[in-house]
């Protein structure tokens, strides 16, 4: 290949197969432009390196590699987030567990955020209610590395701790927000996850086993009344209905994502029920 030997609408008529919009979205990350740029320059060169690094990306598209791995982050609500192979790219289904929280979160409230990965759901609500105090954890060091640089991105003032789970907790907070792995082991839609980390995806043989575990140690982290906010799978919702009941939580109830699936729920710690 020459240099300059490719244009923009020339890469894009040899990679047909490649969806327009992440074709489009491969081709500014590699050129350093933005799609309207692109969209207004079908004739832009591309050189022969980065016509290399093009063909490498859409490659790894074919093989089913997140958008997010491939540019090195992903859009979630108004932040453009870091992303990498050692955390879950962020998804507009965990949306709903955000919302539900801003709306439910009493003023200057201490938020603690479970398995944290890219720091999505603890970045975006300290940036979206400034007045809470928010602390988020993960068990991996590298998720922390990339949930601290997100933090740092946006200027979000947080606290990020290295724990599993509960463990390295002594303080208790008003409420804790956590998106766990929750999908079953096996689970055929595995098949089209594989490049992201199975420890953030698969929740034991059930798809219940972290849920379970959170719900029955939460009250070590919660003052009374707070309230425990969990994303899960669309088709766990009356389990985890049920074990929030069973573990003292009132006002338990479901909500919807995007696609109208049950997708999370929330309960009111209270020792004193049952």
């Amino acid at each position: 290949m020459n240099e300059a030997a490719h244009e923009v609408a020339s890469w894009r008529m040899r990679h047909g197969d490649i969806d327009r919009h992440d074709a489009d979205v491969l081709i500014a990350h590699v050129l350093g432009v933005s799609r309207a740029q692109l969209l207004a320059h079908p004739d832009m060169p591309i050189s022969a390196a980065h016509g290399a690094r093009l063909d490498d990306l859409a490659a790894r598209w074919h093989a089913g590699e997140p958008m997010g791995y491939l540019t090195g982050h992903q859009a979630f609500r108004s932040l453009t987030l870091a992303v990498d192979p050692c955390v879950l790219v962020p998804r507009p289904d965990t949306e709903v567990l955000v919302d539900l929280a801003l709306r439910r979160l009493p003023e200057k409230a201490r938020i603690l955020e479970l398995a944290t990965g890219s720091g999505a759901i603890a970045i975006a609500l300290k940036l979206e209610r400034p007045d809470l105090i928010v602390t988020a954890t993960d068990i991996s060091d590298d998720a922390l590395a990339v949930a601290r640089r997100n933090a740092r991105a946006h200027d979000a003032d947080i606290v990020l701790i290295k724990s599993d789970w509960f463990e390295e907790l002594t303080t208790h907070f008003d409420a804790i927000v956590v998106n766990p792995p929750y999908v079953r082991a096996g689970d055929p839609h595995l098949r089209n996850l594989g490049h992201e980390p199975l420890r953030a995806l698969v929740g034991g043989s059930t798809g219940l086993e972290a849920i379970k575990h959170i719900v029955a140690n939460a009250a070590s982290c919660l003052r009374e009344a707070g309230l425990l906010l969990l994303e899960h799978g669309y088709d766990q919702g009356a389990d985890v209905r049920a074990l929030l009941c069973a573990a003292g939580f009132t006002g338990v109830e479901t909500h919807h994502d995007l696609g109208e699936r049950e997708r999370a729920s929330i309960g009111r710690y209270n020792p004193h029920h049952g």
